[in-house]
């Protein structure tokens, strides 16, 4: 039997990742897909009548050992793959899909839970019990639980086929990321990059056995590239392989892939009797109509528009007054917006990272949840790892009682996919009066220290470690009794309040004074330079505003219509991109082919919600603004009602219970500079 079907015998029942084989994952998987339909079958077997506790409760804690599995498998298929976990996937992923179609469908089992649903009323639950129950039976009926014998069959062939579908999506990318380089050999073509970037550079070429300097498309290194090399052919080169990925004529192209996933999106919807994809998922967000959504990004669109046309304007006629550019690029963008930001604010990314040591940004993030949550992160060398670059640490309460344990990934590798991402090796959880603390993960990919600099952080990157950490956050400090609405299981468009929240505290200067201090000297970052960055907040935020806006409404484009008539994932980008464009099209990129969140991830009809969860977070710190940002009433209020409740029940309620109020979308226009 392999390790991973035992229970693990590590300090706090931790992933024993050094005593996993590559090939434990197959029969483990089989192993724990049996026992799960054994827990399954003796809830359908049960002759008692069904209660909520023999039932909904019994399914609720059901299929853990398998949860644990997959888990611990696709956290290392996104963070240390390899060919061999590629095909595991590949063949794991539609048995997985079987498996939760014959749970969704089994007619006895939903009959069980149907007889407690029409129940609910009679019987005494808790909010949280009630919450379970309303999913449960709505989770059965939006699966297939009401369709036909004939109408299920098709169902689990759509989900076996997009499970493959999905995961082949993800791991073209993965390989087009990885396949291109951009090898410089003359010094003059490093000319503007900083030292940093052209040593990683060096130390990656060296690594190959090469002579000069290599560039990828992992973010660390192809963002200070396009955003400081003064060559604007190798900034055009880079930008170009970059939209490019997925989308070439090779084995890696995404596009049919993209069409049989939209196509078979809408076919499940419709036969679940939902006029879209789009209307299946929002059902489940606080939005609940496409048509709210469409909306809501039209609204912002409209504000935003004459902001950022305005700053495109300026931004070329800068680039025109500086270098003589008739026409700014796409590979101009990054660039002359940090030349224009460094005009307007003496202010140079490359200046501030000397104060963002990555320890220290993190020890950073450590002592703000302190203040407001009063946790403590001890790092400890007993808990194993899956990498020697993972860090691990034991979190306690103010009353010396185990929270979490928290993992840190935070460099890029072969095996690893780009972005950054918050997940869980286990979920937090209440069973027979015996606590199970979660373990939480956060994977970035941050440029990497070299021979003479420890890894020092853009403010972008301290941010992203910050916003990172708000997820963990909701995952370490959840508390509920049910594992499938413990910690970060919410709604898709409130789950991004407590990441975007912790953003707002990198621009205050009581918590730049606790972690912003020069990797050499120790000095504290100069005030002048915390007061340009809070200036510089809102810099180019209707570009970026309408940039997130392009990516909302083209996934509501691809799924809150039929999209049978669309042959072109090109023509089609393009159209739902004309009200938000402000470069010239490039005709050999696009993004969908590489727009992982929405075909890979699980933001399909979703991605809105970073907005969405904007307005949430700029009125929740408003919160904290007008009453101190280390405020532990708040902060309480905040960890008692958002950040512990996970799913128990519908976010508006626990928004209004922590602010007293329903959001208010001003603050957020206000704090982007939008409106005065």
């Amino acid at each position: 039997m392999s390790i991973l079907n035992d229970k693990f015998k590590t300090a706090y029942d931790t992933a024993p990742f050094s005593q996993i084989d590559t090939k434990d994952y197959i029969p483990a998987f089989e192993k724990a897909i049996q026992e799960t339909r054994a827990e399954i079958n003796a809830i359908v077997d049960n002759p008692d009548t069904a209660t909520f506790e023999n039932t909904i409760e019994a399914m609720a804690y059901s299929g853990m050992s398998l949860d644990r599995i997959s888990n611990i498998f696709f956290n290392l298929h996104a963070a240390e793959t390899n060919d061999e976990m590629d095909k595991i996937a590949q063949e794991i992923a539609p048995k997985l899909s079987e498996l939760a179609n014959d749970i969704t469908l089994n007619f006895d089992l939903f009959s069980r839970i149907r007889v407690v649903y029409e129940t609910k009323d009679r019987i005494h639950l808790n909010h949280e019990q009630h919450t379970l129950l309303e999913k449960s039976y709505r989770d059965f009926v939006r699966n297939g639980a009401l369709l036909d014998e004939e109408k299920k069959e098709k169902l689990r062939k759509i989900d076996a086929e997009l499970s493959v579908l999905k995961l082949k999506f993800g791991e073209n990318v993965l390989a087009e990321t990885n396949a291109y380089q951009l090898h410089i050999t003359k010094e003059t073509d490093l000319a503007g990059l900083p030292e940093g970037t052209i040593e990683a550079a060096k130390g990656l070429a060296e690594s190959q056995d090469k002579e000069g300097w290599i560039f990828t498309l992992d973010y660390p290194s192809y963002i200070p590239f396009v955003t400081y090399a003064d060559s604007r052919e190798l900034r055009k080169e880079i930008t170009l392989a970059a939209g490019r990925k997925a989308f070439q004529d090779n084995e890696y192209n995404n596009e049919e892939n993209i069409l049989k996933i939209v196509n078979l999106r809408f076919q499940r919807a419709q036969l679940l009797g939902y006029r879209t994809h789009a209307d299946f998922v929002l059902e489940e967000r606080m939005a609940q109509h496409p048509e709210k959504v469409n909306e809501f990004l039209s609204d912002l669109l409209i504000k935003a528009k004459p902001a950022a046309v305005k700053e495109f304007n300026e931004l070329a006629d800068f680039a025109k007054k500086r270098d003589g550019l008739d026409q700014l690029e796409k590979w101009d963008s990054a660039y002359y917006a940090e030349k224009l930001k460094q005009e307007k604010f003496s202010l140079d990314d490359e200046k501030l990272k000397p104060y963002f040591k990555l320890e220290n940004v993190l020890n950073g993030a450590f002592e703000v949840a302190k203040k407001l949550f009063g946790l403590r992160f001890k790092e400890v060398g007993t808990i194993e790892k899956y990498h020697p670059e993972v860090q691990t640490f034991e979190v306690q309460n103010e009353n010396n009682e185990f929270v979490a344990v928290f993992y840190t990934d935070f460099f890029p590798r072969k095996g690893k996919r780009n972005g950054a991402w918050m997940t869980s090796f286990k979920p937090q959880y209440l069973r027979n009066n015996q606590q199970e603390r979660p373990h939480i993960s956060i994977v970035c990919n941050f440029t990497k220290p070299t021979a003479t600099k420890p890894s020092l952080l853009t403010f972008n990157e301290v941010t992203t470690l910050f916003h990172e950490f708000g997820h963990a956050l909701h995952g370490m400090l959840a508390n509920t009794t049910y594992p499938t609405l413990s910690g970060t299981a919410v709604y898709w468009d409130f789950v991004e309040l407590p990441s975007q929240i912790m953003e707002n505290w990198c621009y205050e200067k009581q918590a730049l004074e606790l972690f912003a201090k020069h990797y050499v000297t120790g000095e504290s970052i100069p005030m002048d330079l915390v007061e340009k960055i809070k200036e510089s907040a809102s810099f180019l935020e209707g570009m970026a505003t309408l940039r997130q806006l392009s990516f909302g409404l083209l996934d509501m484009g691809w799924h809150g219509q039929d999209p049978s008539e669309i042959k072109s994932v090109k023509s089609f980008e393009n159209e739902k991109f004309s009200s938000t464009q402000l470069f010239p099209d490039v005709k050999e990129n696009a993004m969908t082919p590489s727009f992982s969140h929405i075909f890979n991830g699980g933001y399909s009809s979703g991605y809105y919600s970073y907005k969405w969860a904007e307005v949430l977070d700029a009125d929740a710190f408003d919160y904290f603004k007008q009453n101190g940002i280390f405020n532990r009433e708040i902060a309480e209020k905040f960890k008692d009602n958002i950040l512990s409740r996970g799913g128990t029940e519908h976010p508006m309620i626990l928004y209004k219970r922590f602010r007293g109020q329903e959001p208010q979308v001003d603050a957020l226009l206000k704090r982007a500079g939008l409106i005065k």
